[in-house]
């Protein structure tokens, strides 16, 4: 009603168009937050998508990537009840006590999101477990809920998926399974370990993880004070500690300290005396793992990890004083049917080397109608090598008229600019939502380590690679494409330079990088196609 109403060039009842989105932004926020649980992800769908929004709902937008409150351990309790008809204490072998010859478990959540929260705990045998567990308001939300707000479908379905720990399992097995059997990733990706029995539709249990989170870079970067050829806790799988060592710490602290919210031992002793080392690792190599992880997930096994962000990655160090990618949180994936992934890959690699003509084939039969614009998303800078008819068009219709009529034209034009690029929506690969997120996730981390690898060379290397190894396709095909992808390589020496050029021009004291460069060209693209551009609501 406040739309119909006020959106106009003058609106009535608010001071601007713009006082008008904010409070609006406000009102949504606020009623998804204050409802939590699965209306906290219904508004991390619309953040995940407000990069085409006003700039005021970008902003309110991208709090909802921030921790959610914990439920009380009464409600988690119930829960684990109600899945296995078992007490905590029944269930995982544990005591709030101190007992001997019982393992032990944190009542107070490390960690807490929209769907569950993380307890900590150290079975009988030893283990070292991450408990995730539902929140209890999930299970009434499910269904009525995502009805009354008629989402998409295809998103409604994907939200549904993450409230169920099963699939999760599965989607973390499976990723385990093809990392393992993937030479260029086996040793450099590690998938934490899910314990089944101890598992169910709204409870996961599975290894604990011991890393550095990738947005500490400082600990990352500094100098390793571990011994020599050693790894930090927890490589490659190996046990955390002596398991004898682990009961009598916990059991005395359990004794002495009975109202310690965190147990686990402190396993900063590769840190040094003075607690100032780090991992010692390269960002380099912690980014080429990422994007060769992430293109191999969408170029050539189809099952894309879509929830990329720091919080859902950790890194060790390995013996070699490389690092190790520990990827968690298998909520929510995309699979890609063989055909549209041989398609996506097949579109990367006409995107490196100006295959207009592919390009244009391609994105028509994704009912996309303007193939430069749709480019342009997708590298996250500006295409050159298309015809800019869209958004030609579009700075054409703009007129020079006074700040409130020009905001309103330009909200206008965008929303035809849409309309125009997406021309039939029944064809639109509903799989491309999620596949956006992902990459613009990674630019942003590769963007906040400095930009230490071509990020869209590397991408384009494993998509045209991919259309060769792809086990789906015949000998003859994939042998034709082996000959085609040694002559792309050739056409990505082009990048190298200018990667290399940005890499110099950092040396000799410019602050951008590469990065920062193409996402200051696409803002200003984006901006006069009448659309605002931050990258901040891609963070959380």
């Amino acid at each position: 009603t406040d739309y119909k109403i006020n959106f106009r060039p003058h609106p009535p009842l608010a001071d601007s168009i713009q006082a008008l989105h904010a409070r609006n932004a406000e009102r949504l926020f606020d009623l998804l937050r204050t409802n939590g649980g699965l209306y906290l992800k219904i508004g991390q769908a619309i953040a995940m998508q407000s990069a085409i929004l006003p700039p005021e709902f970008q902003k309110m937008f991208s709090k909802m990537f921030d921790d959610a409150p914990q439920n009380s351990w009464k409600d988690a309790e119930r829960v684990i009840l109600e899945d296995f008809g078992k007490t905590p204490e029944e269930l995982f072998g544990v005591s709030f006590t101190g007992e001997p010859g019982k393992g032990v478990m944190e009542r107070t959540a490390r960690a807490s999101a929209s769907v569950a929260q993380v307890h900590w705990a150290r079975l009988v045998d030893g283990r070292e477990v991450a408990i995730k567990i539902q929140k209890r308001e999930i299970a009434q939300q499910v269904g009525w809920d995502l009805w009354t707000f008629n989402l998409v479908p295809y998103i409604s379905e994907r939200l549904l998926l993450e409230t169920d720990f099963v699939n999760e399992a599965n989607n973390s097995e499976r990723m385990a399974d093809l990392v393992a059997s993937e030479s260029r990733l086996r040793g450099r990706v590690y998938i934490p370990k899910v314990h089944r029995e101890l598992s169910s539709k709204r409870i996961m249990t599975a290894e604990w993880i011991e890393g550095v989170r990738l947005w500490d870079k400082e600990t990352l970067t500094r100098p390793w004070q571990g011994r020599w050829r050693q790894g930090s806790p927890g490589c490659r799988g190996a046990p955390l500690d002596a398991p004898n060592r682990q009961e009598v710490v916990e059991v005395e602290v359990i004794r002495n300290y009975p109202s310690k919210e965190h147990l686990e031992p402190n396993r900063d002793w590769w840190k040094g005396v003075n607690g100032k080392g780090g991992l010692g690792v390269s960002l380099k190599d912690i980014m080429q793992t990422m994007v060769d992880l992430f293109s191999a997930q969408m170029f050539l096994w189809g099952c894309c990890h879509c929830d990329p962000h720091p919080g859902n990655i950790f890194i060790r160090r390995l013996p070699s004083g490389k690092p190790e990618l520990v990827l968690i949180d298998h909520g929510l994936y995309v699979q890609m049917e063989p055909e549209f992934r041989h398609q996506y890959s097949l579109f990367w690699k006409s995107l490196m080397t100006f295959d207009n003509k592919t390009i244009n084939e391609i994105v028509r039969g994704w009912g996309i109608n303007n193939p430069d614009v749709f480019a342009s998303a997708t590298l996250m800078k500006p295409y050159t090598g298309g015809d800019g008819s869209t958004s030609a068009g579009i700075k054409r219709t703009m007129s020079a008229k006074e700040q409130r009529e020009r905001t309103y034209e330009m909200q206008q034009q965008m929303r035809k600019g849409i309309r125009e690029i997406l021309a039939d929506e029944k064809k639109w690969p509903r799989e491309l939502i999620f596949i956006g997120r992902n990459m613009r996730i990674v630019q942003g981390n590769n963007q906040y380590l400095g930009a230490p690898v071509n990020r869209i060379k590397i991408m384009g290397n494993w998509a045209s690679r991919s259309l060769a190894d792809s086990p789906d396709l015949s000998y003859g095909a994939k042998l034709m494409n082996l000959g085609r992808h040694m002559l792309f390589k050739l056409v990505m020496f082009s990048t190298d330079v200018v990667f290399y050029s940005s890499k110099v021009a950092q040396i000799f004291g410019r602050k951008s990088n590469l990065e920062d460069d193409m996402e200051a060209s696409m803002k200003k693209m984006v901006g006069d196609m009448g659309f605002e551009l931050n990258h901040n609501v891609f963070e959380g």
